[in-house]
């Protein structure tokens, strides 16, 4: 039964899935942007430039931002995994506003705060009816009863 909270879309009334399905998209797609710049420094000759904000060496914090900004990003595009995905991002965000930028000031926060709370939201809210979280749900659901 836990897995259908995972994949649950939420009843909202048609409205709210076409906003939800706008809001991923448009969060995943601005997202992914930052995760395919992070991706080509994976591939990049010479040494790894990127902080370590966790302590767990700057390629294993790369790889861990690139798969939260990259392929999480693309799995919210087509609401897979929606809530998952959303809780990688958010907890990439808050390393990001709360770690990386704790000295930066409130200009190099608000962009990653202001991601967390999108992601907050889609955690709680779920993917809506026009993903593939949705399909997966009925078809969960249909093997249970």
């Amino acid at each position: 039964m836990k897995i259908l909270i995972i994949f649950s879309p939420g009843k909202y009334p048609n409205n709210m899935n076409y906003a939800l399905v706008l809001l991923r998209v448009a969060v995943g797609l601005l997202m992914l942007t930052h995760g395919v710049g992070k991706l080509s420094a994976i591939f990049a000759d010479g040494p790894i430039q990127f902080p370590d904000p966790i302590g767990i060496g700057a390629a294993a914090s790369l790889t861990l931002a690139v798969f939260a900004e990259f392929f999480c990003s693309i799995l919210l595009i087509f609401g897979l995994g929606t809530r998952l995905a959303a809780v990688t991002l958010l907890i990439n965000m808050l390393v990001a506003a709360i770690i990386v930028h704790a000295n930066d000031g409130f200009g190099k926060q608000e962009l990653p705060l202001l991601y967390a709370s999108i992601y907050f939201v889609i955690v709680v809210v779920g993917a809506g009816k026009i993903s593939i979280d949705n399909w997966i749900y009925k078809k969960i659901k249909r093997r249970l009863n």
